[in-house]
């Protein structure tokens, strides 16, 4: 498996609007767009930070995965994703090696991307999303 880059950090947050001010008014980073992720039942705005992004994600409904994040640890760090050269093979490579994955196929994730995270009882607590961007 081929590791490009760290993709972008989530944070689940409960409003987007307090964390956008700080990171862009208190912090000067760049607004990069918003999308809303339908597959993943989420709102996300994207923070650049150089060749990555912080990633806000709100909840558009309680059952989502970020949602029930929300109601068990409240707001912060979510997940570290990983940007990947070919998500079909990572996958298969972390099956083969018995490595307990959450998406054993890649599913639709924001910007087109097809995504696939790793259960974080195999990270040793983190939840690690692979991605792959379309070119």
């Amino acid at each position: 498996m081929k590791v490009k880059r760290i993709a972008h950090l989530g944070i689940a947050v409960k409003d987007l609007e307090p964390p956008k001010k700080l990171y862009t008014e208190g912090l000067g980073l760049k607004l990069a767009g918003e999308e809303v992720v339908e597959a993943q039942k989420v709102k996300v705005s994207f923070i650049q930070v150089g060749e990555s992004n912080l990633e806000l994600l709100l909840p558009t409904q309680p059952d989502s995965a970020v949602g029930k994040f929300l109601e068990t640890k409240g707001e912060g760090f979510h997940h570290l994703a990983l940007e990947v050269e070919d998500i079909h093979a990572a996958v298969a490579e972390l099956k083969a090696m018995g490595v307990r994955l959450i998406d054993e196929k890649p599913r639709e994730g924001a910007h087109g991307a097809l995504v696939a995270f790793i259960h974080p009882k195999a990270t040793f607590g983190l939840l690690v999303e692979l991605c792959q961007y379309p070119h």
